[in-house]
């Protein structure tokens, strides 16, 4: 199996390459349109064949490569299937599988963060998307997010796991790279411990976060696997910047 985790710093954005080296086949998991020609370079790099892109869930704060690595590539596009998007090829569902090549990834429905966030899980790893990340959490307050949801997605689901699978979130603010289900289940400072759901929803109504400076755009076209909108402001023009410069010619 190869392996890669990838950052995008403009929306601290991980994406992961996972190989099968028996079939070359490859799926990218949360890819990111503006980092889309790095990550067409590191698969011709490998020697490989992209077969997926893999959503966790409706992203606000960027833009799928899904839709445009499809084009180039012929690849498909695989997302929760909970979310309807006439324009993925593949429903994810829990309990169903997504194969590619001998790689075997299974599907988690960890709702609360979106209504349709879901998990994958690979051997000793789990991708967690924005429902756990490394001492915190995805925030709860649009796209039909749900505190007591995400709490039981992650006490119940993500919890339930071994101590020892990694966690692989899909973004991190601080240069962290990977934590463990027993860090999470210690440390997290928002669902670890004995933290009680009454604690959790308590801390995530106080939150008193911003409003996403690029949920307005990056919503609407992700539920079209990722369409950069003609009307952006020139100073979120570089959320779409490979449409108008391409370092790869």
């Amino acid at each position: 199996m190869i392996f890669r985790q990838l950052f995008e710093p403009l929306s601290s954005t991980y994406t992961y390459l996972l190989g099968c080296e028996e079939t070359g086949q490859v799926v990218l998991i949360d890819p990111v349109v503006a980092a889309m020609d790095r990550d067409l370079a590191e698969i011709k790099r490998l020697g490989l064949t992209l077969a997926y892109t893999l959503e966790t869930h409706i992203h606000a704060d960027h833009i799928t490569a899904g839709l445009e690595l499809k084009k180039k590539t012929g690849s498909k596009i695989a997302a929760p299937a909970h979310d309807r998007l006439p324009c993925a090829d593949i429903g994810i569902e829990e309990g169903k599988p997504l194969q590619v090549g001998s790689l075997t990834l299974q599907p988690l429905h960890t709702p609360g963060h979106t209504d349709g966030h879901f998990a994958y899980l690979f051997g000793e790893r789990v991708f967690t998307g924005d429902a756990l990340l490394i001492d915190g959490c995805g925030r709860t307050d649009f796209q039909n997010g749900d505190a007591e949801a995400l709490y039981k997605s992650v006490k119940e689901k993500l919890f339930s796991l071994a101590d020892d699978i990694l966690v692989y979130p899909a973004h991190d603010y601080k240069g962290r790279h990977v934590s463990s289900i027993a860090q999470e289940k210690q440390r997290n400072p928002r669902l670890g411990e004995n933290r009680t759901l009454e604690e959790f929803k308590k801390i995530m109504g106080e939150l008193n976060l911003p409003y996403p400076k690029f949920i307005d755009y990056a919503v609407p076209g992700n539920k079209k696997c990722g369409v950069c909108p003609t009307d952006l402001p020139e100073n979120l023009e570089m959320y779409c910047l490979h449409m108008t410069e391409s370092k790869q010619g």
